[in-house]
């Protein structure tokens, strides 16, 4: 019998990937072993030069190949709008919506005093430097409604009270949702968030 240890690593490191399990791991890595040149060589390679390329952005904490983002650098959206998100994967869902037109700012997490996660553990110093180093007239909040999120927003709000506008996304009904459908915290905050017709 032939040993499989090397093709077991990859399965038990593609298991930790996010929404992946083990089985999901076994299909995908005997899918790239059959389709090794097509698939497999590539992604290695590809992987590769990531790997030794990728860094955060010393601004805003976006992934990039560069010391400063794309989007930092672009003049155009120097327009004092700060959108604070907490993670990549939330900056880079905001940017697919093409709406938002200012710069980012990544916290890295959220304040939890379960996992003794402060203010200065995130990025929440380096944005209240940016909010005085860059003149910025709005800050919006565009965190997660979770307990952690919500705690965090009041926090960098508190924060920047008397300094600067801070605005939060509406939450509420999405469009296309039916209520039947939607949870009881959703229905409670669209139902706070009301406007006139």
């Amino acid at each position: 019998m032939s040993d499989t240890k090397d093709i077991d690593a990859l399965i038990e490191l593609m298991a930790k990937l996010p929404g992946l399990g083990p089985r999901s791991a076994r299909r995908a890595v005997l899918h790239l072993i059959r389709k090794r040149g097509l698939l497999m060589m590539p992604l290695a390679d590809q992987m590769g030069r990531v790997a030794s390329t990728a860094r955060e952005c010393l601004n805003c904490g976006n992934v990039g190949t560069s010391d400063i983002c794309d989007i930092c650098s672009d003049d155009r959206r120097a327009n004092g709008e700060i959108c604070v998100v907490e993670d990549v994967a939330d900056l880079w869902a905001m940017e697919r919506s093409g709406v938002f037109k200012g710069r980012y700012h990544v916290l890295g997490g959220t304040l939890s005093a379960l996992d003794s996660i402060g203010p200065e553990d995130l990025g929440i110093p380096r944005l209240m430097d940016r909010v005085v180093g860059e003149t910025i007239s709005e800050v919006i909040l565009a965190l997660n409604a979770t307990i952690d999120g919500q705690t965090t927003a009041h926090y960098i709000a508190d924060q920047l009270e008397h300094q600067v506008s801070v605005t939060t996304l509406a939450q509420g009904v999405p469009i296309g949702g039916e209520l039947d459908y939607l949870d009881d915290g959703t229905i409670s905050a669209a139902l706070r968030a009301r406007k006139k017709v």
